[in-house]
């Protein structure tokens, strides 16, 4: 695209006074397309397909920590030794929360 450079150019007090007037016309734009909406609200008219879980319960088998896994002090899960990082003040620390 060509640019014609003889054209005359705006000064700062037409730039002020241009810019007043688009800046009301641009919040009056801002403000009409903002909408209040409660995520919450919105979410409770999601359903999952087919799915009516109220009378489900969860059976889980628990197996206690084996003699090759240890529970890390900093984030508390349980893993398997070979993501043994450190041990600070004889407590062990897993790799991720060593990184």
């Amino acid at each position: 695209m060509a640019t014609d450079y003889d054209t005359p150019r705006k000064t700062d007090d037409d730039a002020n006074e241009d810019s007043i007037e688009e800046l009301k016309a641009r919040r009056n734009d801002k403000s009409a397309s903002n909408v209040d909406v409660d995520e919450f609200e919105q979410a409770e008219g999601l359903e999952l397909p087919g799915a009516d879980l109220s009378n489900e319960e969860l059976s889980v088998r628990v197996l206690p920590r084996q003699q090759d896994e240890f529970t890390c002090m900093s984030c508390f899960l349980v893993h398997h030794r070979s993501q043994l990082a450190e041990e600070k003040n004889g407590q062990p620390i897993c790799r991720d929360c060593a990184a």
